[in-house]
């Protein structure tokens, strides 16, 4: 229930999600079957034409206003996948469900293209009224600012920073009751809104260091249950639909996502609108709200 702008919470809900109390018999008994998420993985590989997608990004970024990147695409076909399957939103925490009351998009960010230079984490929440080029703009400036060799406000690296010097046993006690915190959802917020580990989704662009798209694990601990890893974008020939060998660009995704939280059907119709949505990129200018008509 929402009142005047305030969600209001059940006994069982976080202050993230609410909790899923008509959860059907099947996933209720994965969840005591399969209690930690990494049981629960599994593997999606998908080669993904982007030949229209590489044509509308070279018309957006023609003025020379602003540059979207695949990556932009990707979080904004991501996010609208998410707005409208939203059982890929869910999370499963101490063997209850719940449905987190945003979408969150993580990712690392490296400061320099070198072997030893710092890595950091970015979690962005798409709003309801945002197309891609507001993600665009929004994003760019938060990226470029999180590259800066000085930290400006909180992150989880100055968290981790500061947990680092606790001697092993301190540190060994630490661990335990932030686990236990994480399986009460007592987690502090200070800690969760700026750790990867509890977004909906992580997204790894592997293609920005000429790498193929992986398989990256999930974690035992936070609430992430989908992993999805971008790889290098390069072109195949293959056979269109007039029996013709054509050449088209193409690229690789790896997704890695926790079985419990929906079905293998849920799972592969939504990337189908993935698929969709980079074959028809003018949807992208959509907001996340707005209805598109797509058949599943």
């Amino acid at each position: 229930m929402i009142l005047r702008g305030i969600i209001m919470r059940k006994w069982g809900d976080r202050y993230d999600a609410k909790r899923v109390r008509d959860i059907d018999g099947m996933h209720f008994y994965m969840a005591y079957l399969m209690p930690k998420r990494c049981d629960a993985e599994v593997y999606i590989n998908e080669k993904i034409d982007i030949t229209e997608l590489l044509e509308y990004i070279k018309e957006k970024n023609a003025s020379g206003e602003r540059k979207v990147t695949l990556f932009h695409c990707m979080i904004a076909a991501v996010a609208r996948t998410i707005k409208m399957r939203p059982l890929l939103n869910r999370y499963i925490s101490g063997k209850h469900y719940y449905m987190r009351d945003e979408i969150s998009m993580g990712f690392t960010i490296k400061k320099k293209f070198t072997d030893h230079s710092e890595e950091t984490l970015m979690i962005y929440r798409p709003k309801d009224n945002e197309s891609l080029i507001d993600i665009t703009d929004n994003l760019t400036p938060k990226v470029k600012e999180a590259k800066k060799e000085k930290d400006n406000g909180q992150s989880v690296d100055d968290i981790l920073n500061i947990v680092k010097k606790l001697p092993k046993p301190i540190m060994h006690i630490f661990m335990f009751f932030m686990r236990v915190m994480d399986n009460l959802g007592l987690m502090p917020k200070a800690f969760s809104s700026v750790d990867t580990n509890y977004c909906t989704v992580l997204l790894s662009n592997l293609g920005s260091i000429k790498c193929d798209a992986v398989y990256h694990h999930l974690n035992n601990f936070g609430t992430n249950g989908i992993v999805i890893t971008i790889g290098e974008m390069h072109k195949e020939v293959v056979l269109n639909d007039e029996n013709k060998l054509v050449a088209r660009d193409v690229v690789n995704i790896g997704a890695t996502l926790d079985e419990r939280i929906a079905d293998g059907f849920y799972f592969a119709r939504s990337l189908k609108l993935i698929k969709y949505l980079f074959k028809n990129p003018e949807l992208l200018d959509k907001a996340l709200e707005e209805e598109i008509d797509f058949e599943f």
